[in-house]
């Protein structure tokens, strides 16, 4: 992990260069300050992990967000192929008379970016969710195969 931000974020991995993440500058803090009760609650649901794959019709984007609601869940693509998705888990409410034994489901925000290569049709995403599964579906463009044309050979 480098200290140094990347311009507009830091890539969840040095290999895929359409992999963007929102730079967190209390990233660093977080990790140190998880072990002291109450500071990394919000740590594991921030991370939120998600799959991309490519199909030969679109690239199929699928997140485990486990106990949101859809309406607590955006899907949004900003301009220059930005995919970004975020959402939030509010923590649930203590009444006085409660008694907590344990406490270890995370609550907090998260959001993932992801830059769409060329051919995507941003204009024509869909996103569902099913069973705590986001899918975001980004269709392709067809590529052409260009023609070719046999030539006989004289001789």
């Amino acid at each position: 992990m480098s200290l140094v931000p990347y311009f507009f974020g830091r890539r969840s991995n040095v290999f895929d260069p359409f992999s963007l993440d929102v730079w967190d500058p209390f990233d660093t803090f977080r990790s140190i300050t998880e072990s002291r009760p109450g500071f990394g609650e919000t740590a594991a649901f921030a991370d939120a992990r998600i799959d991309w794959k490519e199909t030969p019709e679109a690239h199929v984007f699928k997140a485990d967000l486990p106990g949101l609601k859809k309406e607590e869940v955006k899907v949004e693509v900003e301009e220059g192929r930005v995919l970004q998705i975020s959402g939030e888990r509010s923590r649930e409410k203590e009444e006085k008379n409660d008694t907590w034994h344990r406490v270890e489901r995370s609550c907090g925000r998260f959001l993932r970016r992801f830059r769409l290569p060329e051919g995507a049709k941003v204009d024509q995403v869909k996103a569902a969710m099913e069973n705590g599964v986001l899918t975001v579906t980004v269709p392709k463009e067809e590529v052409k195969k260009p023609e070719v044309k046999a030539i006989d050979i004289s001789g």
